[in-house]
């Protein structure tokens, strides 16, 4: 049998994220600080819409960096340099989010080209032959993409929406429109590297208690209530990564490897979308009510609140029937309980809410964890 380490170092990928993919990763954090400000600066249908739209064009490009460096190693000086170019592009693209809609389109366009150039270039000049054929397919339609956000940066209104969501859509169904087999998913890097992203944006709710605490008196109040966030942090973060991170490595890995691109783009790519969207609109709603825990709060930021938290379940709920991991089920009821925390914050206090989000989504992870530890399944926490 033919040693996996070996074969991906003979084919230039590897088993491990690497600190420079880390390094890179930095970026996506004020990617998601970005993101996060756009919604809080207007809160609303609109600004959500917004955020989904952005955040989608960037997400599939970013997801898109993961396969190609699952394939191409950066360990030569070459692609190193090549890479920091796209994170530059990325570090672009970020920088014209909180304006897009309104004055930084342009640049917005024409950081999303590079970085699809970059990712393309990267892939045929260092990928294995597979790699080689799989992006020639599907590459031209990432060039079509690009062409819509780049035209949606020249123009402006309903036509700047249209454009972006037709280049979002192309990037959707590509991967049903060509063969995607060729491409090579190593699990163990592919999972890891994704798994790193979503830690990245369940930080930015840390970072969004600091933001949202500015020039507020600390109180025992505003001690407690802190804590109730921090603690809402921990059962997002106990939720993917207390049993479905790992189960989701193992059951990508267990895919022939012919078919492993299918599940790994609905798993990894169409289900963690909604999840990491979830993580911003939480993000945004800590922001907008930490400072207020004896208060009620607006609508906006009570829906954000509880609604982040629920669509983050949901997105659980779909990750987990993608690889047909055990009782998708009960993240779907999970997304439902804590949805119906929203009232509280509306119609009662600020932090009343948190500790009823944070009871509800606890005993939600912890009854189904229960369930898995009966069954005679760990992980590494467990």
């Amino acid at each position: 049998m033919i040693n996996e380490s070996a074969v991906a170092s003979a084919e230039g990928g590897q088993l491990r994220a690497s600190t420079l993919e880390l390094f890179f990763d930095l970026v996506f954090v004020f990617t998601i600080t970005q993101l996060t400000h756009v919604f809080t600066h207007h809160p609303g249908w609109q600004a959500l819409g917004q955020v989904a739209l952005l955040f989608g064009i960037i997400w599939w490009m970013y997801s898109g960096y993961v396969w190609l460096t699952n394939e191409v190693a950066p360990n030569s000086s070459s692609r190193r340099t090549w890479l920091l170019v796209g994170m530059f592009s990325f570090f672009v693209l970020a920088l014209a989010i909180s304006d897009a809609f309104h004055g930084t389109g342009l640049a917005f366009g024409i950081g999303y080209a590079l970085v699809t150039a970059v990712h393309a270039a990267l892939f045929i000049s260092g990928g294995g032959s597979s790699a080689r054929r799989a992006i020639t397919r599907i590459g031209p339609f990432n060039a079509l993409a690009a062409a819509f956000v780049l035209a949606g940066g020249l123009v402006h209104g309903g036509a700047q929406y249209v454009c972006w969501g037709l280049g979002f859509a192309v990037q959707v169904i590509s991967p049903y429109l060509v063969d995607t087999g060729d491409f090579v998913v190593r699990a163990s890097h592919f999972c890891e590297r994704h798994g790193l992203v979503v830690i990245v944006a369940i930080g930015e709710s840390i970072v969004a208690i600091g933001v949202g605490l500015a020039g507020v008196k600390i109180t025992p109040q505003l001690i407690i209530t802190v804590s109730l966030a921090l603690c809402l942090a921990y059962v997002l973060w106990w939720a993917f990564f207390g049993f479905d991170d790992e189960r989701g490595e193992h059951a990508l890995a267990a895919v022939p490897e012919r078919e492993r691109s299918r599940p790994a783009v609905l798993a990894y790519g169409y289900s963690l979308y909604p999840l990491l969207i979830g993580v911003i609109v939480t993000s945004a709603g800590i922001q907008m009510s930490i400072g207020h825990g004896n208060e009620s709060v607006g609508v906006a930021a009570a829906a954000a609140l509880s609604g982040g938290v629920a669509l983050y379940f949901l997105a659980q709920f779909f990750f987990r029937l993608a690889l047909g991991l055990p009782r998708p089920w009960m993240r779907l009821l999970a997304a439902l309980a804590v949805a119906a925390t929203i009232p509280i914050g509306v119609v009662w206090v600020s932090w009343a809410q948190l500790a009823a989000l944070v009871a509800v989504g606890y005993a939600a992870v912890i009854g189904d964890d229960l369930i898995t530890l009966r069954s005679g399944q760990h992980s590494s926490y467990v």
